[in-house]
């Protein structure tokens, strides 16, 4: 599937301002950027290494108190959609280093406290065929709605409360894969199904040897999403960071199949 992506944003500042992006699509396995611009106005830039050496991430050194750009690329997704009840999980022995730290506890993702709900409820269960049954709870249980959560809202607010927008669902996925001894890491991407279309949230699970794309709200599919950034959490993969409060002036979003 060929995705052509148009983002502008433009955000009010308290002033000049060092700003840190993560909005350009990621170059890595099963997704292919045919070719992009960026262009963000009154600013100097540059790129750095996303977490992990996962995609990039831009400071810009704005010169006024306005943030406005304009992100526009072409990518291939090249990535399959496999059923996540034929994939196999990893002893915990034989996980990779860098995969590790995903099965820990994080800000928004507090995996430890879910560990006797999970074993409850989805511990006759194994490897992909678990994290399904959890995708589709969470999908059943929680409730899609815009403005019910926060900057501040963790995955144990959303089991709770039971609503959320993407961002939340990705949360409570990771948390409880986590719980169920399968690491899983957040991801940002973006997708033609999402509406209304911004910036996406996904949940990403270690089985096979590899990272495997999981959305709850059923929103995009590995073969429709191309990723921008992968973390803990929604913590380490904002697709705007200021020191100060940036105050939305406009901003617009086209996602779009070829």
């Amino acid at each position: 599937m060929r995705l052509n992506i148009d983002v502008v944003m433009d955000y009010q500042l308290d002033g000049p301002s060092p700003v840190l992006l993560a909005v350009e699509v990621a170059a890595l396995s099963g997704q292919q950027i045919e070719h992009s611009t960026l262009e963000i106005l009154n600013a100097t830039y540059r790129h750095v290494p996303g977490d992990a050496g996962l995609g990039q991430r831009i400071w810009a050194n704005v010169a006024n108190d306005r943030l406005s750009l304009r992100y526009v690329a072409e990518v291939e997704i090249t990535r399959e959609n496999i059923p996540l009840e034929t994939l196999a999980q990893s002893e915990w022995q034989d996980l990779p280093s860098d995969v590790l730290p995903y099965l820990r506890p994080s800000r928004f993702c507090p995996s430890d406290r879910f560990i006797p709900y999970v074993t409850k409820s989805f511990g006759h269960l194994d490897a992909g065929a678990k994290v399904a049954a959890m995708r589709d709870w969470v999908a059943a249980s929680i409730t899609y709605s815009s403005g019910s959560s926060d900057a501040a809202t963790c995955a144990n607010d959303t089991f709770v409360t039971r609503e959320g927008v993407c961002r939340d669902f990705a949360h409570l996925l990771c948390t409880m894969a986590r719980a169920g001894r399968i690491p899983a890491r957040y991801a940002s991407g973006y997708g033609p199904g999402v509406t209304p279309p911004d910036f996406h949230a996904v949940a990403e699970v270690w089985l096979d040897g590899a990272w495997h794309i999981v959305d709850a709200t059923g929103m995009s599919t590995a073969s429709d999403l191309a990723v921008i950034a992968s973390g803990r959490d929604a913590g380490d993969v904002a697709f705007m960071e200021t020191q100060a409060p940036a105050h939305p002036v406009f901003q617009n979003l086209i996602i779009r199949e070829m």
